[in-house]
């Protein structure tokens, strides 16, 4: 049976609550890896945590937007450890994706579209005038055009995103119940999944709280 995968977010810049996080997410039922943002690995000890991190799926999520050869040496500067998957912002443009992929080596390239905490008229006060799900399918045509390896989108665009681009699809703005927190497009797993998410990125609801408990709940979620 084919399991589903989840990417825990390990949101913190404290090492003994992300050794936690990675020791009780450990199970059988689900395919995990683990997300490491800004606040860790720009932490004292987050970059060297991760160094020695060994038989885990990592995904470095650095949201790289910046001119091509920058883009490209951020790359090759923490290629060192290994990630499974790096992200860059779409929006970077087409030659910075491109050279970005070509110095990405075995780490798979994730583009990121509109992050999960805009809306629309987040989009407008920045000074967007077109609608999200038009700017997202722009920029899977993007990213495909790139040969990006994965996409990260809301759960909400995933099928706008597919029509295009017909490779991994990681989904943030995963949660329970309609407590959105800081998040304005969300789904619960089972929707996430059943848009055609090949990944759901979690953080809060597994790693607040009793870990091994929400975990649980989430498989039985999914049942």
């Amino acid at each position: 049976m084919k399991k589903n995968k989840i990417f825990v977010a390990c949101d913190s810049k404290n090492v003994i609550k992300i050794r936690e996080i990675i020791n009780k997410t450990e199970n059988s039922d689900l395919k995990i890896g683990y997300k490491f943002g800004l606040e860790f690995l720009n932490s004292k000890s987050g970059r060297n945590f991760v160094s020695k991190l060994k038989n885990k799926i990592t995904f470095g999520d650095y949201k790289l937007s910046d001119i091509p050869n920058t883009c490209a040496s951020s790359i090759k500067a923490v290629s060192d450890l290994n990630f499974n998957y790096i992200t860059i912002h779409i929006n970077s443009g087409l030659e910075a994706l491109k050279a970005a992929k070509k110095v990405s080596g075995k780490t798979k390239l994730v583009g990121v579209t509109i992050l999960t905490s805009l809306d629309n008229k987040s989009l407008k006060e920045i000074g967007y005038s077109k609608d999200i799900k038009k700017i997202i399918s722009k920029q899977a045509k993007l990213a495909n055009e790139a040969k990006l390896d994965a996409i990260v989108c809301s759960p909400k665009e995933v099928k706008i995103v597919k029509k295009v681009f017909k490779k991994e699809i990681i989904t943030p703005g995963i949660r329970f119940d309609a407590k959105k927190d800081d998040q304005k497009r969300t789904l619960t797993p089972k929707k996430a999944y059943g848009n055609g998410s090949d990944w759901l990125v979690i953080g809060r609801p597994i790693t607040k709280g009793n870990i091994k408990n929400n975990l649980q709940n989430l498989i039985d979620h999914l049942k």
